[in-house]
């Protein structure tokens, strides 16, 4: 089967997306100490080794066992599945939203793999730009379906003006 050169682009977001995502996370978990804070750019900018069993923010970490394996764990590994048959079967789809759709099914594969692994995702940048804006501990599978949904959005408000 030849694959198309949407179909390899595809694929090749996904593909680094996940691996840039796993070796960042295999770093961290080697290099710094769990429960550990270290300043990159002082407070704006901080490294961490946080696991957390839940989703965004912790979110689903004090479910019982089975619920976080349904929502945490199936759910989105349906929904990916679902987003990746659509993405190959919209041509319409222009490489922008492409890459975007691939970097959050990559992202999310990323985290979904954590969570069957390990039981938890390894989470470890923060920024606080003192209150204006702040995230909670993230990693970079987090950043990847972050990016996707703003081009996502940007998008959909280009298209309309158009």
């Amino acid at each position: 089967m030849k694959l198309s050169k949407r179909s390899i682009f595809i694929l090749l977001v996904i593909i680094v997306t996940i691996a840039i995502d796993q070796i960042s996370k295999i770093w961290v978990r080697a290099h710094v100490v769990a429960g550990s804070q270290s300043e990159i750019i002082g407070d704006y900018f901080t490294l961490h080794n946080v696991e957390n069993s839940g989703a965004f923010l912790g979110l689903g970490s004090d479910l019982s066992e089975t619920l976080r394996i349904l929502l945490l764990l199936i759910l989105p590994i349906v929904v990916l599945a679902l987003v990746l048959r659509y993405v190959f079967k919209d041509k319409t789809l222009d490489k922008w939203s492409l890459f975007a759709f691939s970097s959050i099914i990559g992202g999310g594969i990323g985290n979904v793999y954590d969570r069957f692994v390990y039981g938890s995702v390894t989470d470890f940048w923060h920024i606080d730009f003192g209150g204006v804006f702040r995230t909670g501990i993230f990693n970079l599978a987090d950043l990847s379906v972050t990016t996707g949904m703003i081009i996502l959005v940007i998008s959909s408000f280009r298209k309309k003006k158009k």
